[in-house]
């Protein structure tokens, strides 16, 4: 039995892949929406804002609002104002992170930071790579949306943030601190937007080291769905504790 009222959905892999929807899960949502439940949504992307992200699911036939809707770049922004309130920001990444960054009051500079956000950057190239370099060797806080070492597309599994991170840590030898999953910064603002306990949340993904690890150590129940980067078998073979594995969303209606 599905006993959950407050329903946390991974996006890449678990909703959709790349521009193709996976019929399921938009099944699934529309069926908690006819029982009065609205789904969140949480995505390491912080490539898209979340009007985009919200136009992007209608595309899909899964009508939701920005309020639904948490990326790792509003993760970021949380972040580096609660415990950076007057860093200035070395940005890698799209106009929505920096727009995230910029909307709760963070001056963002081309060099002299305090600390570099890294999100992904389909733009990227060795000077972008070299700059954050330099600023984390000056000192500032190297900080990232989310370690994703690869995302799946509809061309196949593509190079995530994570795996551009990975270079500036090693260059730098400086650990990056990251603010998606499986951080549970997410979870923890939605929470608070709703009041919920842990007993009435349940996160549902399809990767072991993001959003399954979030919800595990947030505390809260986690199904894994086999459309995505982890397959049933690995994740058991690690002796993680999931709360339930199926297939496909379907099974969970």
């Amino acid at each position: 039995m599905f006993s959950y009222n407050t329903v946390c959905f991974d996006l890449d892999g678990t909703v959709y892949k790349g521009v193709e929807p996976i019929p399921e899960a938009v099944a699934f949502i529309k069926h908690l929406k006819s029982q009065g439940i609205e789904p969140f949504y949480i995505t390491n992307n912080a490539s898209m804002t979340r009007t985009q992200l919200k136009e992007k699911l209608a595309g899909f036939g899964v009508e939701t609002t920005e309020s639904h809707i948490y990326t790792s770049g509003m993760a970021a922004a949380h972040f580096v104002k609660r415990d950076y309130p007057d860093a200035s920001v070395y940005v890698i990444g799209t106009q929505a992170l920096r727009d995230e960054l910029s909307s709760v009051g963070l001056t963002l500079v081309d060099k002299g930071a305090d600390a570099v956000v890294m999100g992904i950057d389909k733009d990227i190239n060795y000077m972008k790579l070299a700059q954050a370099c330099l600023e984390v060797r000056a000192g500032a806080t190297l900080i990232a949306t989310n370690p994703d070492h690869a995302f799946p597309s509809h061309q196949g599994f593509l190079p995530g943030n994570g795996a551009f991170v990975r270079l500036v840590e090693y260059s730098t030898e400086t650990p990056a601190i990251f603010c998606g999953k499986p951080s549970p910064i997410m979870l923890e603002l939605i929470q608070q937007q709703t009041g919920s306990t842990k007993e009435e949340m349940v996160l549902i993904g399809d990767n072991m080291k993001t959003d399954l690890q979030a919800g595990v150590d947030f505390g809260i129940a986690t199904i894994h769905v086999n459309s995505g980067v982890d397959r049933p078998e690995t994740i058991r073979a690690s002796g993680m504790n999931i709360t339930r594995f199926v297939e496909t969303a379907a099974e969970l209606m």
